[in-house]
């Protein structure tokens, strides 16, 4: 497993976009409710996430195939060069996409064995969508994606980059929510972000956690 992209192609004008900033503030939310004492960050980007936690007292690791992102860990998602259950918390955005689909269930049987409690992961997803956003006098704001149906999913061409995508012939929701309670976890939370649809996260718990 190689590099894809040279390390200035997290930080330039078309990958930082107002929507992946919303991401951003998703991945970082998301994290910070858990309450973690430890995270392990799979895939650092341009570092804006664990930087932000480390400043508000977060104890985050990284780790990254790319010696060049200067990671705590050098290592792929496929076999982490880390104990059992190190940490409470295993963040992995916008990274397994970039792996085969015949390789997510690797990847996620080996977040789930770092992992002692909660994974928050985000992967892309194609499925188009309206978003309905009405303001009510006395009531407040209403926002709504309504998935528009297709006859036939989209057959995903390799980019570059995504070997996948969510909604794609072959690689259903449903797929990927199976694989990942294949692989010991409980969805606890599962959404995708109003301003930026793209995006669809989960929240979850390895199965030992379930019912606390």
């Amino acid at each position: 497993m190689k590099p894809q992209v040279k390390p200035n192609h997290y930080i330039n004008k078309s990958y930082d976009t107002k929507e992946r900033f919303i991401s951003y503030w998703h991945q970082i939310n998301e994290i910070m409710i858990l309450e973690p004492d430890s995270i392990l960050e799979i895939g650092i980007g341009n570092g804006l996430v664990f930087n932000y936690l480390g400043q508000r007292g977060f104890k985050v690791t990284t780790m990254d195939i790319d010696e060049r992102l200067k990671p705590d860990k050098i290592g792929s998602v496929l076999s982490i060069p880390l104990p059992d259950e190190s940490f409470e918390v295993v963040a992995c955005f916008e990274v397994l996409e970039h792996l085969p689909y015949k390789d997510f269930p690797k990847a996620l049987n080996e977040i789930s064995r770092v992992s002692n409690k909660y994974a928050v992961l985000s992967l892309p997803e194609s499925t188009r969508t309206c978003r309905l956003n009405i303001q009510i006098p006395k009531i407040g704001e209403l926002k709504r994606l309504i998935p528009l149906p297709r006859l036939k999913a989209p057959v995903h061409e390799f980019d570059g980059e995504h070997y996948w995508e969510i909604g794609k012939a072959k690689y259903s929701l449903r797929n990927v929510i199976g694989d990942m309670q294949c692989s010991g976890f409980e969805i606890k939370k599962i959404y995708r972000p109003f301003e930026n649809p793209y995006h669809r996260f989960f929240v979850l718990a390895k199965e030992k956690m379930v019912g606390r």
